[in-house]
């Protein structure tokens, strides 16, 4: 029997099989996602929208599946990239494609700074006598000195992760479903309530909500770098995209419906525990320990987050000091015994440090979806402009797929709060006045998106 692999299975001569199936491309967006998604947000979009958490995270999944299918089709156009910058850059404009790579640039740093916050709060449940400040000191020093030492979660340590968390979720479910039943018992309307309650639904909090409900999906679009090893992935880095952000969506809808029905939104979470608000409902659902298992798992589930973000930034900091948009000297430098952008991980690690004092986990989650929005919308534009106007290739809902994700896109983004819209804003502004003193003194630096390293 001949069982050399055909030529479907690998992408070029000496390049990357294309091994990867559908399935395996959606278990990898939910990998990436996390089966818990929705549970760190919980607290902080219940008291935004009044409750109604259900129907923000339905809101969103809408605005994302959109938004899904113009990555799906961008990554036909563009295989090995992968990378909102690299679509906008190259068929929109590459000042264009800078803004959203700088836009990017917000969001890797945010994503260990509120993970920071978060996991000192979780902590705090443990051991409530040390104050937050010692914990952001100590998360933030762990982030750090990990990754000037390297360590990254391999593939099979982030598939276990994965698993493990799909079953403490499944454990919760069942213990919620035990709670509504014998203790809770809701009747009639009450079934609704969390998807609309009369008394307090107020539809410009239902959509800033919204804008930061999105956080349980951000991380689908990296299914989109692993288009080299797919097979027919013309069809299946699309599919896997949509279905990714579906099944993503329908488990993070089911977690916060039951959590609502078991702690009715009567009333804000008070501040002590508005960020781990999910794990205070657990403890009702099924007690001390299931509170514990949940803060546990959501625990390490951010340290991993903010490891791999810390990592992530840093080596997007890295691209940008090679590719001249950023000083060379500083963020191009590389330890010479590690491997490691030292000089970047550090100035992630501070940022992370400074941010848990200065904001709160809702700013910060605010800012990170005001940058993931800014690159969700340019997406959607390179979509419309290049199957709506260049292309000849004839796919379904040409010019109205990405139109409406990015109408809704932008219309969710400009329900953030003020406050991220303004600094998000100066982030922004800040970019482009460094844009322009490095094209200055080096014309080209940073223009055109071929040479910028921003996945």
């Amino acid at each position: 029997m001949n069982t050399s692999p055909s030529d479907s299975e690998i992408s070029a001569p000496g390049g990357l099989r294309r091994t990867l199936t559908l399935w395996n491309l959606v278990i990898y967006g939910i990998i990436i996602i996390q089966p818990t998604a929705p549970m760190g947000i919980y607290g902080v979009v219940s008291n935004v929208a009044r409750g109604h958490v259900v129907s923000t995270i339905l809101i969103a999944m809408v605005a994302m599946l959109f938004t899904a299918i113009s990555y799906g089709r961008m990554a036909r156009i563009y295989p090995s990239a992968g990378s909102a910058y690299t679509y906008v850059g190259r068929e929109l404009h590459p000042l264009l494609g800078y803004v959203v790579g700088w836009s990017m640039l917000l969001d890797y740093i945010l994503n260990p700074l509120i993970c920071v916050i978060w996991c000192s709060a979780a902590a705090r449940n443990i051991l409530p006598q040390i104050p937050y400040a010692a914990w952001a000191v100590a998360f933030a020093t762990v982030f750090t000195a990990l990754n000037l030492r390297g360590v990254r979660a391999s593939a099979r340590t982030n598939t276990i992760l994965a698993i493990g968390m799909s079953l403490v979720v499944a454990v919760f479910l069942a213990y919620a479903v035990r709670y509504l039943a014998l203790i809770a018992r809701p009747v009639g309307g009450e079934w609704l309530v969390p998807f609309y309650n009369p008394s307090s639904f107020a539809a410009s909090r239902l959509f800033r909500g919204t804008s930061i409900a999105v956080l349980t999906y951000i991380g689908f679009d990296g299914i989109s770098t692993m288009s080299e090893e797919v097979e027919n992935p013309k069809r299946n880095i699309m599919l896997a995209t949509v279905l990714t952000c579906v099944v993503i969506g329908l488990l993070s809808a089911v977690e916060v419906y039951v959590a609502q029905l078991a702690w009715p939104a009567t009333a804000p979470f008070p501040a002590s525990m508005v960020d781990t608000a999910y794990v205070h409902v657990a403890q009702r659902v099924g007690g001390l320990a299931l509170f514990h298992l949940l803060n546990g798992t959501l625990l390490i589930a951010n340290l991993g987050s903010g490891i791999a973000a810390q990592f992530g930034a840093a080596r997007l900091l890295y691209g940008m000091g090679r590719g001249g948009a950023l000083p060379r000297r500083f963020f191009a430098s590389i330890d010479a015994r590690t491997g490691v952008p030292h000089l970047n991980v550090l100035a992630v690690g501070a940022c992370a440090l400074l941010g848990a004092f200065l904001l709160t986990y809702e700013r910060g989650a605010e800012l990170l979806n005001f940058g993931a929005f800014i690159a969700f919308m340019g997406v959607n534009a390179a979509a419309l402009v290049h199957y709506r106007f260049r292309s000849k290739e004839k796919v379904i809902l040409a010019g109205t797929a990405p139109l409406l994700g990015l109408l809704i896109s932008s219309f969710i983004w400009l329900n953030l709060s003020h406050a991220a819209q303004v600094l998000g804003t100066l982030w922004i502004l800040f970019g482009l006045l460094l844009f322009w003193i490095m094209h200055r003194r080096n014309p080209g630096a940073g223009t055109d998106a071929s040479t910028l390293d921003f996945g």
